[in-house]
């Protein structure tokens, strides 16, 4: 008895493990015929509702953010009034200026020639005449600086800005276009 049970056992065809079969794993294929043509759909709609809409409105509020292109400026383009103001005409230069940078207890040294421009003739002698007071008022800008901040050549602009404002505060009546720095050396 025992040996026929073993062969009905034995004659059993033996069952195939197949994994069950999960919904929601696998590609979807609405999300590609739906989702994909609806998403270019919103993309074009955002570009026209920023070009045509808002794009429009900041033109109006601020129209120096927005550039125009070349055929747009050629067309609504007024000609501007030619500047007035001649550069490089009366300028007058401070020279070889031998500065300490501040915390460097003398060790290190700037050499500097600044250029004023200046708009009148009359500006250039009324710092002419008060060469002591300008080259007083650079080293005095200019010594209160660090050596991070000279050695920056970024930060010239901020130093030709600084050296305006003493010099306006010192001579209110004359009038400075720019500063060149025609010498820079640290050491």
């Amino acid at each position: 008895m025992e040996q026929l049970k073993e062969e009905k056992q034995v004659a059993k065809p033996q069952e195939e493990f197949v994994p069950p079969v999960m919904p929601g794993k696998g590609l979807n294929v609405k999300v590609l015929v739906i989702g994909i043509p609806v998403f270019v759909i919103q993309l074009i709609a955002v570009y026209f509702i920023t070009a045509n809409i808002l794009l429009t409105r900041i033109k109006d509020v601020h129209p120096s953010l927005v550039q125009m292109n070349s055929v747009e400026n050629k067309q609504h383009s007024k000609p501007e009034p030619a500047k007035t103001k001649e550069l490089g005409k009366f300028v007058y230069m401070v020279e070889d200026l031998i500065i300490n940078p501040a915390n460097t207890d003398g060790k290190r040294l700037l050499l500097s020639s600044l250029g004023f421009d200046v708009p009148t003739e009359q500006d250039q002698q009324e710092l002419k005449s008060k060469d002591v007071l300008l080259k007083d008022a650079i080293i005095q800008v200019m010594s209160g600086k660090g050596m991070a901040q000279l050695g920056n050549i970024s930060y010239r602009d901020t130093l030709r800005v600084e050296i305006t404002n003493r010099l306006g505060q010192l001579m209110p009546k004359v009038k400075i276009n720019t500063i060149y720095f025609s010498k820079y050396i640290l050491q």
